[in-house]
């Protein structure tokens, strides 16, 4: 039964790992279940958008310039989808939102595809620990900041080359709140906002 257990817990690691990187993946899964479990998207809008990103990434990976040439992360919120990372000209850059428009579910698209070289390893994982640090900080003012509380759960923080995307179904003020315990995060260069407003 020990063994089992192990070793699907094992398979999951190593599924994540496929799709996000290892340290991302001890991220996902530290704050996954608390965010299925108190995050405003129903269960079923949540798997929807996990298909979608495990889907577009199977589509993205399917096309060997772009495996080769970009470095690109797709993240799906409700259906809208932000789209990070650098390719090296125009071309390539449009044909992944090409690839974006011919998956199903999509709603919106976000293009944040920055035009440039790569970034090296180094910043990829400085990027991995901005993101930890933003959540620690939302977390940290967790339920005390309006009235009905701030969930951090309902924010999806993406950080790209020290720019930081905030993603979530959020009121207008609790928002605005979130951008600002990001921008005042030391590292962090820019904040962008990819909210779906409530009232």
């Amino acid at each position: 039964m020990k063994l089992l257990k192990a070793t699907t817990i094992a398979l999951m690691f190593a599924g994540i790992s496929m799709l996000q990187g290892c340290v991302a993946a001890a991220v996902i899964t530290v704050v996954g279940g608390a965010t299925m479990a108190k995050n405003q998207r129903s269960l079923g809008n949540q798997i929807d958008d996990q298909k979608i990103e495990i889907i577009t990434h199977n589509e993205l990976a399917k096309q060997q310039d772009l495996v080769d040439n970009t470095n690109l992360q797709v993240v799906s919120v409700n259906g809208s989808v932000l789209i990070v990372g650098q390719a090296p000209n125009t071309y390539l850059r449009d044909r992944a939102i090409k690839t974006l428009n011919k998956v199903n579910g999509i709603v919106q698209i976000h293009n944040q595809i920055r035009i440039g070289n790569i970034v090296s390893i180094a910043t990829r994982t400085n990027d991995i620990w901005l993101t930890s640090k933003v959540k620690a900080a939302l977390l940290a003012r967790d339920g005390l900041l309006t009235k009905d509380g701030l969930n951090s759960t309902n924010v999806k923080v993406i950080t790209e080359n020290g720019e930081v995307f905030l993603m979530g179904l959020m009121t207008k003020s609790d928002a605005n709140i979130a951008v600002d315990i990001a921008r005042n995060v030391s590292g962090v260069n820019r904040v962008f906002k990819i909210f779906e407003y409530q009232k």
